[in-house]
């Protein structure tokens, strides 16, 4: 276990929190940690550091031996949580992206596991979400509009996210990866390493981000 005055400035305190709970044996789901000094360098160079992408792999085949699953399957697929923290806690102002890993081609695996295509539908829709604002600077009101839209010609524009059912979230989905395509000029990746790496960027640099910034004054 490192040393806490070595782990905070190393990790950032949600990611040293973890790994103390970790350490002290208390059940945290598995995962792995990109240092703040990858982050200073990304920001600093505007690049990834070389040998990073090895020891990402590495890092993440542990994870799949962990819990079984395999990053990009089709059959109940690993899915990542690329989040944000610092060595001061800065609290929602970077950026968190959800879900990454899941696809096209995987969508009907991680319905069929679960048994609940409803369920698969809206963790998609959400990472299409996170991904379009946080990685290509897609303003989220847009995506909002969209999903009132949707409720609205549904005649329930009160009904909660969580009602939606299939067809329409169907609807949603193919709504959200034309507005990011359309916008953007270039389309969602269905390549979760792609996925992976524009997210890790993205959530390095909303350190820069509107309200980041505001709060460090």
């Amino acid at each position: 276990m490192l040393d806490s005055d070595v782990r905070l400035p190393l990790l950032g305190t949600k990611a040293a929190g973890l790994h103390e709970m970790t350490a002290l044996g208390i059940p945290v789901p598995p995962g792995f940690t990109i240092t703040t000094a990858v982050g200073k360098q990304y920001r600093d160079n505007g690049a990834l550091p070389e040998g990073l992408g090895a020891a990402v792999l590495e890092a993440l085949r542990s994870v799949e031996e962990r819990l079984g699953k395999r990053f990009g399957g089709t059959d109940d697929p690993l899915l990542l949580s690329v989040r944000s923290g610092a060595r001061v806690s800065m609290p929602g102002m970077m950026d968190t992206i959800l879900n990454v890993g899941l696809c096209d081609r995987s969508l009907g695996g991680l319905a069929a596991h679960y048994g609940d295509e409803r369920f698969a539908l809206d963790a998609y829709r959400r990472l299409l979400q996170m991904y379009g604002t946080v990685v290509r600077g897609i303003g989220g009101d847009r995506f909002q509009y969209l999903l009132c839209d949707l409720k609205t010609g549904l005649r329930e524009p009160r009904m909660l996210d969580s009602e939606l059912p299939v067809t329409p979230l169907e609807e949603l989905v193919a709504s959200y990866l034309a507005l990011i395509g359309d916008t953007s000029g270039t389309p969602v990746p269905q390549g979760v390493n792609t996925q992976r790496w524009d997210s890790i960027g993205a959530v390095f640099g909303s350190w820069d981000n509107s309200r980041a910034v505001r709060y460090r004054r």
